[in-house]
């Protein structure tokens, strides 16, 4: 920059921390690919995740990042029941 400031870059995979929860499955590259689709598919109906990220190794490993919102809840309850 011309400045001689450096700004701080941050992707959408930081800045949703506080927003998400995140899990890492690691699928070994003995599993098939239609095995790997239904475990995905079954974790995302069931548990209500989405893939956020995957990445494949050389050795055939896959290494999968699954997110789901965080949902806070608020209690109701301000006054005593009595």
């Amino acid at each position: 920059m011309a400045d001689g400031t450096v700004r701080e870059r941050r992707s959408e995979w930081d800045t949703h921390g506080g927003q998400w929860e995140y899990r890492v499955l690691r699928i070994p590259p003995t599993t098939s690919g239609g095995d790997a689709r239904r475990l995905l598919t079954d974790e995302a109906e069931y548990g209500r995740w989405e893939l956020a990220r995957l990445r494949l190794y050389a050795g055939g490993e896959r290494r999968v990042w699954l997110r789901r919102k965080i949902i806070r809840v608020r209690s109701t309850l301000t006054e005593t029941l009595g």
